[in-house]
This record gives structure tokens, sequence and C-alpha cells, in this order.
């Protein structure tokens, strides 16, 4: 049985093979698999097969390139071109009975193949995998019946063994894979669709919940003004409440376009001192009501690029969920650094804190750790302008005890390094 354990372990070798080319194809995603990149591998995997064939006499070569010529030509339908390329390589190895057998064989077959390419993709995936093992298992039987017409063995039993059983089984297996494969990645891309199909219902739910308030607000004030006896006073307070709910239906749709689009409108150099500066002066009010304590240490002093509007954007909605975070007051500490030409700027409270499973749902659509109190809109959208100015957010939180937001940026210009403590006592 000496063909059959050589071609049992050709065997073994081309599975290993072709799973590391299944793996790299996996993880290069960038890799363009064209029609010719396709031709390459099969051609050297036919190649391979020769090469490494077993050759007891000068005029017996025993290989497995029925394997690659019955799934190229059946899952790719490249079969005239890998018929010749296997009559062209077996030429390197001697125009013998062997050569003028493979273009017998292989001639005819290679119409044969591109007539079955089409029939072969209209029948489902156990089809498939059965006319694949079928049409293996022929070619086999055809290899025989040729080597015994042509030169008489004397170890039939041992190449009917091997050609009937290793060939197919290997066919079978591959086809499996690749019908395996397949099934995965059309079920991946529905969950994708689905995914998509929830946002979207998420997102006009969204919507329509949270425009809908201000503009039922709205419209009900512009009832109230219709009244012709309303008196002066209600009715500019009413105007006031009406421009209010639409400013707020305004940001509620300024929010998902900054997620949705999160480009940069206009670049510029911003120092990040003097940008905290005027975001703290923002929020002062709000951080005296809640009897928060701001500190800060600029510790380094340097400019980044990005959107003037969309960084204030960004550290109000920050430093305002961090000061909510803290109803009976505490310390809200702000800080920059310098880290390889990163600037590196460190929020840090003193708040009710979050678990690491609310952290990791962080920047998430709709998902908000206020609960009815939040919309949803505001983590979403720092995640969308840090990422917008190549930044990076890393979060540290522990419940009870308060939460760390590092932001990182690429820096500008060389920063100069200065030490200015500040403190606002409130």
């Amino acid at each position: 049985m000496e063909i059959t354990k050589h071609l049992f372990l050709n065997l073994a070798i081309l599975i290993i093979l072709l799973f590391f080319c299944w793996v790299f194809f996996d993880k290069c995603k960038k890799f363009s698999f064209s029609n010719f990149s396709k031709i390459i591998i099969f051609f050297i995997l036919i190649w391979i097969c020769i090469q490494f064939s077993y050759s007891p006499d000068s005029y017996e070569r025993h290989d497995l390139r029925i394997i690659p010529l019955v799934i190229g030509s059946l899952y790719v339908g490249i079969g005239s071109i890998l018929v010749g390329s296997i009559i062209i390589l077996r030429g390197f190895f001697g125009l013998d009975s062997g050569f003028y057998l493979t273009i017998l064989l292989y001639a005819p077959l290679s119409i044969i193949l591109k007539r079955l390419h089409l029939f072969f993709w209209k029948q489902n995936s156990l089809q498939r995998i059965l006319i694949s093992v079928l049409l293996g298992m022929i070619l086999g039987i055809l290899t025989v019946c040729g080597r015994v017409f042509i030169t008489p063995h004397t170890n039939l039993l041992d190449e009917w063994f091997a050609y009937l059983v290793i060939p197919p089984l290997g066919i079978g297996i591959i086809s499996y894979t690749i019908e395996f494969i397949n099934r995965s990645m059309e079920m991946r891309l529905q969950l994708i669709k689905a995914e998509k199909l929830k946002a979207v219902e998420q997102l006009g739910a969204a919507i329509s919940h949270e425009i809908r308030n201000p503009l039922t607000a709205a419209s009900g004030f512009v009832q109230l003004l219709q009244d012709d006896y309303l008196p002066r006073h209600k009715r500019k307070e009413y105007l006031s409440l009406v421009k209010d709910e639409l400013n707020s239906a305004e940001k509620v749709i300024q929010d998902y376009l900054t997620f949705a689009k999160p480009s940069l409108e206009t670049l510029e150099e911003l120092q990040v001192k003097n940008e905290l500066k005027q975001i703290i002066n923002i929020l002062l009010p709000l951080a005296n009501q809640n009897s928060v304590q701001i500190l800060t240490d600029y510790s380094a002093i340097g400019f980044i690029k990005g959107d003037r509007q969309k960084f204030r954007q960004c550290f109000v909605n920050v430093l305002k969920n961090a000061i909510e975070s803290m109803p009976n007051g505490g310390t809200l500490s702000i800080s920059t650094e310098l880290n390889y030409n990163k600037v590196t700027v460190i929020v840090q409270d003193t708040g009710i804190g979050m678990t690491n499973e609310q952290i990791e749902r962080l920047g998430e659509p709709f998902y908000s750790t206020k609960g009815k109190n939040g919309t949803g809109l505001g983590m979403m959208v720092v995640y969308s302008i840090a990422r917008a100015m190549d930044g990076k957010i890393r979060v540290e939180s522990e419940v009870g005890v308060g939460t760390t937001f590092h932001f990182e940026f690429p820096a500008s210009l060389t920063f100069m390094k200065t030490s200015e403590p500040m403190n606002y006592h409130l």
C-alpha cells in the first residue's frame, strides 16, 4: 500500500497548505482576490502536487493533481486553464507514456469542465459537494484505467484504492469547507444587514422621541399666542419658550449629524490650554450649582489640529456629564500631559462611577448611563469627534469612586512646558 500511504501524506500537506491560505485571506482584508490571483494559487497547488508526487519507477508518477483540478474547475470556472497547466507541468518531467496519457485524458476534459461549471452553480450546497466527489471518483477511475491499459501493474489493489478513496476524500473535505465558509459569509452579511436595519429603526424612534417633545411644546405655545387678548409680557414669555424648544430640537439634529458625519469642517491649530479655559468658563455656573470644585493643572501647553467648535462641543459634553455625576458635590480635575508627540487631556471626577459593562458601551448610539434622563447622544458625539481628530479615548472608572477619561490627540507643534496650576473655588 505504498501508493496509498504517499498519497495520504500528500493530501495532509495539501489540506494544511489550504488551511493557511484561508487564514491568510481571512486576515488580509485588503488583498484583492481577483481571477488572476485564483489562477496563480491553483497553478501553484497543481505544481506542488506534481512536484511531490510518488514515483516508484521511471515510468510511474502518482499525485493528487485531480483535487485542485476539480475544485478550481467547478468552484472557480478555470478548468481549461488548469488542464493546460497540468499538461505543461507534466511535460517538464519527461515526454514519456505518462505525458501522452495526460494529454489523452485531460484534453477532452477541458471542454466538459467548462460546461459543467455553469450547471454546477445551479445546484444546492449538498448537490455541489456530491458532484465534486463524483467527478473526483470518475477521474480517479479513468486515471487507473489509462495506467493499466498502457503499462500493466502488479499492485492494482493499492492503485485502485488510492485513486478511488484519497482524491474523492480530499475533494469532499475541501468542498464541504468551501460550502461551510460560503454559508458563514452569507449568514454574516444577513446579520450585518439585520443590525443595520435595527440601527435605522432605533435611529428613527430616537429622532421621533427627542424631536417630538420640543416640537409639541412649541406647537402648544404657538396656539396660545394666537389669542388676541394675550398680555404683552405673556406673549414675550411664550415666544422665548418657543425659541428654547426649537433650539433644543436643533441641538438634537446637530448631535445626530455630528455622529453621522464626524468629518471636520475647518482645520486650525488649537491651543489646548486656552480651549479648556473657555470650556470651563462656560460650565462654571453648572459646577457652582452642583457644588463641584474644578481643579486644573496644565503641565503641557501644546497645539493640536482640529475644529474649534467640535473640540469645545466634545469637552463640554464630557465635563457636563462629569459635573452631573456629582449631584452632592465633588471635585473635577482637568490636566494635560505631553507623551511622545501626543497631547493627553485627563478629566477626572469623584462621581458615582461606572461598571465595566457601562464603560464598554460608552459611545454606542442611544445608550445613556443616565437612564430616562439621557438621550444617548452626548457620549456618542464625543467619540465621533475624537475619531475625526485622530484621537483616542481611554476610560477608567469604579463605582462609588469616580471616573477618569484620557484623551490623546496628535501634537501639531513643539510643546512649551510649564507648570501653572489653577484652582476654581466655588
